[in-house]
This record gives structure tokens, C-alpha cells and sequence, in this order.
């Protein structure tokens, strides 16, 4: 039997890898991202395994309309939440409000609306949540509160949602990387 997993941020870095990698494996693989030059691309090179959906985490809209996906696609065993956006490394006072809640949006409430929205399909199926936190969550560094601050939510919320499903055979793990050379890094410094 074939599993599906669906990885948001799937355009760049950590999460790009994960879709190659899983697609490699035999999985078919739902990969999101807002751009859709990059989700044609990877189609292109994974084929009939990998099906791109050009989606915004904070498009809260088409977040929960990833849990109304058609067959195959919608038989998900394994959510990796996996995308995210810091605001720039300035000090709070002189970081812009809309670029703080364009990060808020996207790596907590657009990952606390995906996650609800396929919890009953994980459920049923035994499924697995990863979500991709961050060492940040506990290591604290000038310029970071709002992005460190997710993390640390992102690390929570995994802990806190493990609990939750105790008994439900739904496996929660939260991954904490360093610092890693991606785009994600790169554009940030």
C-alpha cells in the first residue's frame, strides 16, 4: 500500500528535500508552496508520485480545502509541517507589524489550521504529525523574538497535541534543527 504525505514549504530547503526524498521512497507526495513556478518544477522532475498545490499558509481558505483533496491524494498518513518565514533580524520596535504577522500567520496559525483540518484523516489512519520547529525554540538570539517566539509555539503545540491524541495511534514529533545552509537562511542574513 502506498502513503501519502503532504509537506507544506515544499518549494525550498528542508521541505523540498522532504519531497524528494519521500517521492524516492515509493510515497506520493503533496507538496505546497506559494510559488508556482518552483511546484511545476518539481512535478516535472518526480512525476505522477507528487502532486503540487500552489497554497499560502495564511490562506486559511485553502488550508482547510487541503483536507478535501479527491483519491488518491486524500488518504494522508503523514503531515510534515514544515513551512515557515522570519521577519527580518531587526529589533522589534523597528520591525514592521505586517512582516511580524505575515510570520504569526504562517508558521503558527496556518499550521494550527492545517493540522486541525486533517486531523480526523490522521486519525483513522494511524497517522504521523511532524512539525519543523526550531533550535531557536530555546536558544535565544538578538533579533528573534517573533521568529524564535513561533518556534517556541511550534515545540508546544507538538508537545501539547502529543498528549492530546494519546491513545489514537497518531505519532506527534517536533524537529528542532540548527542552523542549516537552505534559501531560508541565505535570504535572512
Amino acid at each position: 500500500m502506498t502513503k501519502t504525505i503532504l509537506v507544506t514549504g515544499a518549494t525550498a530547503g528542508f521541505g523540498e528535500a522532504a519531497a524528494r526524498r519521500f517521492a524516492r521512497e515509493g510515497w506520493r507526495v503533496i507538496g505546497t508552496g506559494r510559488r508556482a513556478e518552483r511546484l511545476r518544477a518539481l512535478s516535472d522532475e518526480l512525476g505522477d508520485s507528487f502532486l503540487g498545490l500552489e497554497v499560502d499558509m495564511r490562506d486559511f481558505g485553502a488550508v482547510s480545502d487541503l483536507a478535501k483533496l479527491s483519491a488518491p491524494w486524500c488518504e494522508i498518513d503523514l503531515l510534515l509541517n514544515n513551512a515557515g518565514l522570519a521577519p527580518p533580524t531587526d529589533p522589534l520596535s523597528q520591525t514592521d507589524w505586517d512582516k511580524i504577522e505575515q510570520v504569526i500567520d504562517t508558521n503558527v496559525t496556518g499550521l494550527v489550521a492545517l493540522t486541525r483540518a486533517l486531523l480526523p484523516k490522521l486519525i483513522e489512519r494511524k497517522g504521523q504529525i511532524i512539525n519543523l520547529s526550531s533550535v531557536a525554540a530555546t536558544y535565544p538570539y538578538k533579533g528573534g523574538a517573533v521568529y524564535a517566539g513561533t518556534k517556541a509555539f511550534v515545540r508546544q503545540f507538538s508537545l501539547d497535541l502529543r498528549c492530546d491524541l494519546a491513545g489514537t495511534g497518531v505519532r506527534v514529533t517536533s524537529i528542532e534543527p540548527g542552523m542549516a545552509e537552505t534559501e531560508f537562511t541565505i535570504v535572512r542574513t
